[in-house]
């Protein structure tokens, strides 16, 4: 009989399911639903609604394709595990229906309520206990709700996020995470405890947080009306669940102090590991608890995130290369052009307000234009390494707060299909690159594996985790890749 692990990653533009043969670590089947992106309602401007139940159906449709794909049966799945997007909040009554739609994280609406917190309660009051200003995050979304929709909040029995929405609607059973908390600003690094402070600032009764539970550990069994919707066994353990970019870190095998994971899609995100508690005082990277924190072990991960990305290097191949061209044709443009453009920077930040700028939003700029000289090849190489020296920017932010930043783990997708863009991040950063096959929704089966005991510790779970390549910084050239970071970062600060 086979033994899979079923995992789900719960995107915004989809519903991701994987399952994994537990033995080999290998992905058997993957699907996502729906094919095209999911609708996200904005009711005003900076709002961002989607209804839980869709990200429900999308689960069991994902799931139904898998398993036909792997001629797997009910006794084959023997965990499931959960990624989720980070940040939301879901308010259920008594009856765990759903109130109203989630408000997601691209939600901008409670940033006056953070940031009023912010003020009140005082800064170090908010960044010794919570690492982060309250900000934009799940508790300011639930101030909103109870401010501006009274109703809806007098009926609320729990509030939890996408991910806990899922594991409820598998168990029966309300719960939710350390590493949950933390990421919505009601985790009290310093007490190790809820938030209490902000909870009764914002008068939120303390009940409205489900049970917490570990991250790895057996969260709940499915039951019986779920296990009847999806085709699977009652009693499948529910044992492990991570918001996206915690469980892309996990999904890279990064655990430890030091160690780093990257993604560069639409947005770029790096996160690294840190042992021990410490915050941005300016809030321009944010500090969560890693998938393995735990109140006798401090491990944090520091998220910083660049919006403008895979955007960028998207609008460029639409509007500056030659039309119908791909990016790997792009990318054979852009060779013989030297590093540092010659002199062309371009400033990334076209896809709103930058955490790392102090939420200020520069716009994206290109600057150092010479008629007489520069080509199309030109403006696409300086954005691959725009996009690098915002992330090398924000990275220095990290090392001041102790991170040592000297590999990156990426899978190899988007960006990172890019050897320049690779090179460059070598280059300026000094960090070997290793890229890896993977994602969340596989990082989410194996998390589940070592929940259940299938697996003893991260180290038998990702054994079998496929190393594609590794980049190693150019010493020889790593000062031209440094004077062109320090002639870009003297542009942006002109902004």
């Amino acid at each position: 009989m086979a033994r899979y692990l079923l995992g789900f990653d719960v995107g915004s533009s989809s519903v991701k399911a994987s399952l994994v043969d537990a033995e080999s670590g290998a992905c058997v089947a993957s699907a996502f639903y729906p094919e095209s992106e999911a609708p996200i309602t904005a009711v005003k401007a900076g709002w961002a609604e989607q209804d839980p139940q869709m990200w429900w159906d999308n689960a069991k449709l994902s799931l139904k394709k898998i398993m036909v794909e792997a001629g797997a049966t009910a006794d084959d799945v023997k965990a499931i595990g959960i990624s989720y997007q980070m940040h939301g909040l879901v308010c259920v009554d008594k009856y765990q229906q759903v109130l109203r739609p989630s408000i997601i994280w691209c939600d901008s609406r409670a940033v006056p309520y953070g940031e009023r917190a912010f003020s009140e309660l005082g800064s170090e009051q908010c960044l010794s206990h919570l690492l982060n200003s309250p900000g934009n995050f799940t508790a300011s979304k639930l101030a909103w709700v109870k401010e501006n929709e009274p109703e809806v909040f007098d009926k609320i029995d729990k509030i939890m996020l996408p991910g806990d929405f899922i594991a409820m609607k598998l168990s029966g059973v309300a719960n939710t995470t350390i590493s949950g908390l933390s990421e919505g600003m009601m985790w009290d690094f310093k007490e190790k405890r809820p938030a209490k402070f902000l909870l009764d600032y914002f008068g939120f009764p303390e009940g409205v947080i489900p049970e917490i539970v570990p991250t790895f550990s057996v969260q709940g069994e499915l039951c019986a009306a779920a296990a009847a919707e999806l085709g699977l066994k009652e009693g499948t353990p529910i044992s492990y669940r991570g918001g996206d970019q915690p469980n892309n870190a996990l999904s890279l095998n990064v655990f430890n102090p030091g160690e780093i994971a990257s993604t560069a899609g639409t947005s770029g995100v790096v996160y690294g590991v840190l042992g021990e508690p410490n915050y941005d005082p300016k809030s321009r990277v944010n500090t969560f608890a890693h998938v393995n924190y735990t109140t006798e072990l401090d491990r944090l991960g520091v998220l910083l995130c660049i919006n403008g990305t895979g955007i960028l290097n998207a609008w460029v191949r639409r509007n500056v290369a030659p039309e119908g061209i791909s990016y790997a044709d792009m990318n054979v443009m852009m060779e013989n052009i030297p590093i540092g453009s010659e002199g062309v920077r371009i400033i990334p930040f076209g896809n709103g307000a930058e955490r790392v700028l102090e939420n200020r939003e520069t716009g994206c700029s290109i600057n150092g234009i010479n008629f007489n000289k520069h080509s199309k090849a030109h403006i696409m190489r300086a954005a691959q390494e725009g996009i690098v020296f915002s992330f090398c920017y924000g990275m220095e932010i990290m090392q001041q707060m102790g991170m040592d930043i000297r590999k990156i783990h990426a899978g190899k997708a988007n960006m990172f299909l890019s050897d320049i863009f690779r090179n460059t991040l070598a280059g300026v950063s000094g960090a070997t690159i290793e890229l890896y096959e993977t994602d969340g929704s596989v990082g989410a089966a194996k998390g589940a594996g070592m929940g259940c005991g299938i697996y003893k510790d991260h180290d038998e779970a990702f054994a079998t985790l496929k190393k594609l390549a590794v980049i190693e910084p150019d010493a020889q050239r790593r000062n031209e890749y440094l004077a062109a970071y320090a002639a870009w970062k003297e542009t942006l600060e002109k902004l």
